[in-house]
């Protein structure tokens, strides 16, 4: 099978890290180009905004993660990083309601903070002596033509000077910011066609200490919006357990109802959630440093794929290709999946046939795109395609079946299969599971959240 002779990758954030790492093998070099200055060690970086807020890695981007960086999991977890089984130690509300019981799993997400898991990686790339970084660099253009793309044109962000890099393969890891479409357009390719929803979400995250009596397996705490009960109100939050004693508590709301950021605003949007309980756990923590607000982004997916002639030579992935509502806690999986999509179809196929690449990029970003715009486009707020028919009864399927799942292990271990990006739903949604679901009962969740004894100790040791 050909190899590289270089590659370039355009985005220097977990997306082009993990990208690197997929072409580690392929490559005989690699040059990942940023617009910040990476220094060893754990720190928030400019160029991620959003790096304060909570992020975890489901089980399927935990997975995906370790086939291209064997026993990263295994440093995360031995920097502090926490392993949440769902549903043992995730508690949730769920949308009718009620809480989800507790029973053991196979699924689950690692709390971190972003910069330990940005910091773990990068450690865990320099083991690779044909991997250069180029920093406090800015990318103009892409260079090439529309049959092929061939480089990219490059700006100091100190000097100014303007350089052309070319490469066999380029890499789109740029996030968000992407300015990709438009250079491809600038080359003579049609526009890049797009999807967008929009939630109109605002998050505000802030640090806490925990409480000693919390001890070091207290579980996460997710407190879901519902768009049966209160389809024109959406507010919600979540607690993740992270690194060094810490909680990470995330409030959110949408169509201009916006949490605080100060310490009344903050805790008393957490208060109004559709249950109170992060408001009663954060009583009882210390809070570390400000809350932080941010304007989530629309889902947005620019659909390289569909692009026709398709480009030789370059590759859009990670949030350049899509970006998901965070609430969901997917964004860093996608990405995993996606550079693994990325190393398999080079094993399978060569470096020659980036068009095939892409679609299978495209094809590794399906479950959480559909997870993620269906849910919003349930809310009033949302701006985007309404549901149709189609939609709306598949909509009526989710809520019976989630219903079903609360006292059917089976039914919730599919779903759970399901959010985590371990499976697709027809992978999971065997007939087995599906006849238990008619056969089984169909119950409202718990009454309050099911705190065993001691994690309920930690609420009664609030201050009044």
């Amino acid at each position: 099978m050909p190899r590289l002779e270089h590659a370039l990758i355009l985005g220097g954030g977990i997306a082009g890290t993990l990208a690197a790492f997929a072409l580690a093998a392929h490559a005989e070099s690699i040059t990942i180009v940023d617009r910040d200055h990476f220094t060893e060690g754990q720190h928030h970086r400019k160029g991620a905004p959003h790096a304060r807020h909570t992020h975890v890695l489901v089980s399927g981007g935990a997975r995906a993660v370790d086939e291209l960086v064997p026993g990263m999991t295994k440093s995360l977890l031995a920097a502090g990083a926490q392993l949440i089984h769902m549903p043992s130690r995730y508690l949730t509300l769920s949308p009718d309601g009620g809480w989800f019981p507790r029973f053991p799993g196979t699924q689950f997400i690692i709390g971190c903070s972003r910069a330990l898991l940005e910091s773990t990686l990068r450690a865990r790339l320099r083991e690779h002596r044909h991997i250069s970084t180029s920093t406090n660099t800015d990318v103009i253009a892409l260079t090439g033509t529309a049959a092929a793309i061939t480089g990219a044109r490059l700006r100091d962000r100190t000097t100014g000077e303007v350089r052309e890099l070319t490469a066999d393969l380029i890499i789109d890891a740029t996030g968000r910011g992407s300015g990709a479409a438009e250079w491809l357009t600038a080359l003579g390719l049609p526009a890049v066609p797009e999807s967008t929803v929009d939630p109109g979400i605002f998050y505000a995250t802030r640090l806490y200490r925990a409480p000693a009596s919390a001890g070091s397996s207290f579980p996460g705490v997710n407190v879901q919006t519902s768009p049966i009960l209160t389809p024109d109100i959406r507010r919600g939050g979540s607690l993740i357990p992270i690194e060094n004693g810490l909680w990470t508590v995330t409030v959110a709301g949408a169509g201009g109802d916006h949490p605080g950021i100060d310490d009344a605003g903050f805790t008393s949007f957490a208060a109004s959630l559709p249950h109170p309980v992060l408001a009663e756990l954060i009583a009882a923590a210390d809070p570390v440093g400000p809350a932080f607000g941010f304007r989530a982004h629309a889902n947005r997916r620019r659909h390289f794929d569909r692009l026709r002639p398709a480009p030789q030579g370059f590759v859009a992935l990670g949030d350049a290709y899509a970006t998901f509502n965070p609430i969901y806690g997917h964004g860093m999986s996608v990405a995993a999946l996606a550079a693994l999509a990325l190393r398999d179809t080079l094993r399978q196929h060569g470096p020659t046939r980036t068009p095939l690449i892409q679609r299978r990029i495209a094809q590794a970003s399906d479950n959480a795109w559909t997870m993620a715009t269906g849910q919003d486009l349930r809310f009033a707020q949302t701006i985007g395609p309404r549901p149709g028919l189609a939609a709306r009864l598949g909509y009526r399927f989710q809520d019976w079946l989630l219903a079903k799942g609360m006292h059917i292990e089976q039914v919730s271990a599919a779903q759970l299969d399901i959010f985590t990006l371990s499976a697709t739903p027809r992978q999971a949604l065997r007939p087995g599971v599906l006849v238990r679901a008619l056969l089984g009962p169909r119950r409202r969740g718990l009454p309050a959240p099911p705190f065993t004894e001691a994690e309920r100790r930690v609420l009664i040791s609030a201050p009044n």
